[in-house]
């Protein structure tokens, strides 16, 4: 019998590119979500609605494992006060809603999976390597991540496997900040952000989803793992790549600062700082990322989309 997979945001970004590789993989996907779409052999559709505190508990209660994505995003809007407290319940109240239902049913899923994000070490620029054991950062993003992890460390203590997969800016072909900048590099009219120092940790789709299976299928996977490439990229060179993809150097001086933060507000500094991370815990574990080169990781993404 198919292994069952619920994963809530199934229908966001990477939830679209895990539930592909579970159904190759041979897993039965069940996908929590705020519309019910036509199911198919391998993926069921469940309704819940976070704000009204209401799920589906059939989803919950048939499942061997759950992967958590869902989330407001962090970057679509600017910060206004009701914006960020969206931000930060969608995260804590929908993993209290999951961790709810499996307490009262007395559920022991295999493993409870959780998205979190390399945000909870602060967002200030630091010529220190953050581990997973570095101090929570005390702005907004630090404060949502940890708060979030709080919520899953809820369903750790009712003896459940629990892994929290700290993410970085993720790379693909459909969608994601990536696709957002396509449209301006090809162009040519590419620039670097801010002074251009900042570190940009990055990873591919392709390897986030291996991470997320490597912890589905490794019962010794148990706590925070940062995911990301740890190669010191910066914007700047993140930019310089990114335009060599389009055969063309960068011409264009840096947009200031201050521009940015007259456009984005408090959310600036999403694109105007950045913390070098460590991913030497995946690896002692003995995960292999596919994608180590970013320009192969750009490349891969820029040939899928054209």
């Amino acid at each position: 019998m198919k292994k069952k997979v619920v994963i809530s945001g199934g229908t966001g970004f990477v939830g679209v590119y895990l539930t592909s590789l579970l159904v190759k993989k041979g897993y039965e996907v069940l996908v929590l979500s705020r519309t019910l779409r036509p199911n198919t052999a391998a993926v069921s559709y469940y309704l819940w609605d976070v704000s009204s505190g209401t799920i589906d508990e059939k989803a919950i209660l048939e499942a061997d494992y759950i992967v958590h994505l869902a989330g407001e995003s962090i970057g679509d809007t600017r910060w206004t006060a009701a914006r960020k407290k969206a931000i930060l319940e969608s995260r804590v109240q929908s993993t209290t809603l999951i961790g709810n239902v499996l307490k009262s049913n007395a559920k022991k899923v295999q493993a409870f999976i959780s998205a979190s994000g390399i945000g909870i070490y602060g967002a200030l620029n630091g010529k220190g390597i953050c581990t997973e054991e570095t101090q929570v950062g005390h702005d907004f993003l630090g404060k949502v991540c940890e708060e979030w992890e709080k919520a899953a460390d809820g369903i750790a203590s009712l003896g459940i496997r629990t892994v929290k997969i700290r993410t970085g800016l993720v790379l693909g072909n459909k969608a994601g900040f990536l696709q957002k900048m396509i449209p301006i590099f090809k162009k040519g009219l590419g620039a670097p952000l801010g002074s251009g120092k900042q570190f940009m940790p990055w990873i591919h789709i392709h390897d986030l989803c291996a991470i997320y299976l490597e912890a589905i299928e490794n019962d010794q996977m148990e706590g925070a793992y940062n995911a990301t490439i740890e190669d010191s990229t910066t914007n700047s060179l993140f930019t310089k790549t990114l335009a060599s993809v389009y055969n063309y150097s960068v011409w264009l001086p840096n947009i200031p600062a201050f521009v940015l933060e007259l456009i984005l507000g408090e959310m600036a500094v999403i694109v105007l700082t950045g913390r070098r991370i460590s991913n030497h815990k995946l690896l002692h574990l003995g995960f292999r990322f596919h994608f180590k080169s970013l320009e192969a990781a750009l490349q891969d993404c820029v040939k899928s989309k054209d």
